[in-house]
């Protein structure tokens, strides 16, 4: 009897361990997603300036060959 105590104890203690490593790798991967959509946020402001407001003229347009 104490033996099987024994084993459901180590069991226990090693479902415990994995427990805190997968929180620790879930907490990592939320700061990572956390800072991409900062980044997202950013490229897509800076796209957002980069475009012209008004559709291009003729004019501005690039040559085909080009």
């Amino acid at each position: 009897m104490e033996e099987r105590i024994v084993v459901l104890e180590t069991k226990l203690m090693a479902a415990e361990d994995l427990l805190d490593e997968l929180n620790r790798t879930v907490w990592r991967q939320q700061q990572e997603l956390d800072l991409l959509r900062q980044h997202l946020h950013q490229l897509a402001q800076q796209v957002k300036t980069l475009q012209p407001g008004d559709p291009l003229r003729p004019e501005d347009e690039i040559p085909p060959h080009w």
